[in-house]
């Protein structure tokens, strides 16, 4: 069985975090190494494991790894947050994001296999960059990507309800697992390589004000 680019990844973070290299991004989001750690490792085992909510007439399974898991991260980011502003932008964030999502894949119509690589991804990218710009912080940014994904697939979901027709919704797996992490991934080292660049610029134009 293949596994899953998205634990490629992770195994990979997971290195990075072993060996120090994530941990500026960490503490910014206030996880210790060995919360990340465990995370990853949820993510991993979870990844694996499938649960179904509903089967008729439109069918609803949850990955826990793809969903659950990056659910409660994002919740415990949004509760250990400083300043209501910073939980309500990563809430609205993570909205914006999905309904961005959601109508990317209506217009560009992945079922028609035009695409230059594989949907998921393009999807996982749009998700990242969006997720970026309307959280700005690392901790927003993640929720943003990593919710985003989730809600986009939220909304084919009800929308397949409310016409009451029949199909299939898989809130974080298989390919969408792979989805979550790359989306979860990019807004976080945008928020990272954005937010350094600003950290370092600043002193500067301090200095020349002066």
């Amino acid at each position: 069985m293949r596994m899953p680019v998205g634990n490629i990844i992770l195994l990979v973070a997971a290195i990075l975090i072993y060996f120090g290299i994530a941990q500026r991004v960490l503490d910014r989001m206030r996880l210790t190494d060995r919360a990340a750690l465990s995370v990853v490792g949820l993510l991993i085992v979870g990844s694996w494991i499938n649960v179904t909510i509903l089967r008729e007439p439109t069918e609803l399974i949850v990955n826990v790894g793809g969903a659950l898991v990056p659910l409660g991260v994002a919740i415990y980011l949004l509760v250990t947050a400083d300043e209501v502003r910073e939980k309500l932008r990563g809430t609205a964030a993570a909205v914006i994001t999905g309904g961005a999502v959601y109508l990317a894949i209506k217009v560009l119509n992945p079922e028609e296999q035009t695409m230059f690589m594989e949907p998921m991804y393009v999807f996982a990218i749009i998700a990242g960059i969006i997720g970026y710009l309307a959280g700005r912080s690392r901790r927003a940014a993640f929720i943003a990507g990593t919710v985003g994904m989730l809600l986009a697939d939220v909304f084919h979901f009800i929308e397949l309800r409310l016409a009451n027709l029949s199909g299939r919704t898989w809130l974080g797996g298989a390919g969408a697992f792979d989805a979550v992490v790359i989306a979860g991934l990019i807004a976080v080292i945008l928020a990272e390589v954005v937010g350094e660049a600003r950290e370092r610029l600043a002193p500067e134009q301090g200095g020349e004000n002066a």
